[in-house]
């Protein structure tokens, strides 16, 4: 240096070289145009970095740009950022406050007032806030299947008598529950179910720890599912997906009291109950001993003015409906009062032989009528008999006559044909031993005939049969069989 110049050095330690351009004043000094200048060369020459920093005052989109401008720092330092309109529009989430980003750019100096800025093309979330942006997609998931309605949630028991808790068994959040619940309630039995509550493999052994609390017999009426405060990756445990899983499917209420108040985890999300801490969810579930004496002293009053009103209302409504039953039983024997003198007052009970009289006058004279009417219908009959008479007469000769007539000539032709006007002439009739005897050879000697006459029967045997001649007027062969 050299009459107190200063020499000018850029950001790559190298020299720059002097231009004879009017921007040297006084022995090498030079102008803040220049020196900005050179600074902004010097930028421009350091490649595109890869930087990784908490987002903090945030401003933006601006409402007319569309331009982001925030820092970004570390435990040591910060740096303005920019991010121009065309780069955040490509965004998968949003800039805020207090999360760590990955930012890829260069740096860049605003020339007019020498301020440097990390101008930033892309970023993507880091450390922590990928964690947090894997669990808000995790929640988001779950939430779509409705494991955290709160339908599905079940109602816990508001004194239990029986709790299981899965904690870590070296803590201090083990003595804290055991502590709160022999200070509220020393009635509540506590069972203890160890597990790790954080690091490789702790997830699947909370799993294992629920399956084992709800096997328990008797079962508890509810799970704390419980661990102390810690960093955001300290709870990751509870932001597994199996153990949500588990503890939305495990049969028994499980109340969570993860971490502190601003602590939440998929857990809670899921669980019957979230509590801010590990103390208030052991103070949840299990009432103070004065307070349930309170309860019940309530309860003891309501439970002496509800029976008192029910003894009053049911000895009014008692009184009322005596009263409708002494109106409705004297009304009803009024009225079977009436029944009864109007049934007195009928003749059959007055003078049972009265109605006998009345129904054998009634008979004899209806048998009076009867018999008139048998008269009149007689004589009606008769008269109308001797006016149809001598007509039914002349009918039925003329139409007797020509049967008669007819009868006699088929009796007269029967007649002339009857077996017994041919035994009248001399005729008779031989019977055999198979029926009539119609020809000689229908007989042989020693047979018995019965011969029919006309005026009876004789009783004859055979003792010869003579055969008829033949043609030729001689005997035929045979013809006499002695």
């Amino acid at each position: 240096m050299k009459g107190g110049a200063v020499s000018a050095w850029n950001l790559t330690g190298t020299v720059p070289r002097a231009r004879d351009d009017g921007g040297e004043r006084d022995g090498g000094a030079l102008s803040v145009s220049r020196a900005v200048e050179l600074a902004a060369s010097a930028l421009e020459a350091i490649p595109q970095l890869t930087v990784i920093g908490e987002v903090t005052g945030f401003r933006g989109p601006h409402a007319r740009s569309g331009h982001c401008y925030f820092q970004i720092k570390d435990d040591s330092c910060a740096v303005d950022c920019i991010v121009w309109r065309g780069s955040y529009a490509k965004r998968t989430f949003d800039l805020r406050d207090g999360i760590q980003v990955q930012f890829t750019g260069s740096f860049n100096l605003y020339k007019a007032t020498g301020r440097m800025s990390f101008v930033a093309r892309s970023f993507s979330l880091a450390g922590e806030g990928l964690l947090r942006q894997q669990v808000a997609a995790l929640a988001e998931k779950l939430r779509r299947e409705g494991l955290m309605d709160e339908a599905r949630r079940r109602r816990i028991p508001v004194f239990c008598t029986r709790v299981a808790v899965v904690t870590s068994l070296s803590g201090a959040v083990i003595d804290d529950v055991k502590r709160t619940l022999r200070r509220r309630n020393p009635l509540v039995e506590l069972v203890c179910v160890g597990a790790r509550v954080q690091g490789e493999g702790a997830a699947e052994e909370l799993v294992e720890a629920l399956g084992r609390a709800a096997a328990l017999d008797p079962a508890p009426d509810c799970i704390l599912l419980v661990r102390g405060g810690g960093s955001f990756e300290d709870l990751m445990t509870f932001n597994d997906e199996a153990l949500a899983r588990a503890v939305a499917a495990c049969p028994v209420p499980v109340v969570t009291g993860i971490g502190h108040e601003p602590d939440t985890s998929i857990c809670d999300m899921v669980s019957d109950r979230r509590c801010s801490t590990p103390t208030a969810a052991a103070e949840s579930v299990a009432p103070a001993m004065a307070d349930l004496a309170e309860v019940l002293a309530a309860r003891e009053r309501r439970l002496a003015s509800a029976a008192s009103a029910r003894v009053r209302t049911a000895s009014a409504e008692l009184d009322a409906r005596r009263d409708r039953a002494r109106r409705a039983m004297s009304a009803r024997l009024d009225r079977l009062s009436v029944a009864l003198d109007a049934l007195a007052a009928r003749p059959s009970l007055q003078g049972p032989a009265a109605i006998i009289d009345r129904r054998r006058t009634d008979l004899m004279q209806t048998s009076e009528r009867l018999a008139s009417a048998v008269e009149r219908s007689q004589e009606r009959f008769a008269r109308e008999l001797d006016g149809v008479s001598p007509r039914l007469v002349r009918a039925g000769q003329a139409l007797v006559a020509g049967r008669r007539s007819a009868l006699a000539s088929r009796a007269a032709a029967l007649d002339a044909l009857s077996p017994l006007k041919v035994l009248a002439r001399g005729y008779a009739i031989a019977y055999g031993p198979s029926g009539v005897v119609t020809s000689a050879g229908q007989v042989a000697c020693g047979d018995d005939l019965r011969v029919r006459l006309a005026d009876g029967d004789v009783r004859a045997r055979v003792e010869e049969v003579a055969c008829a001649t033949g043609p030729d007027g001689g005997a035929r062969e045979g013809a006499l069989r002695p």
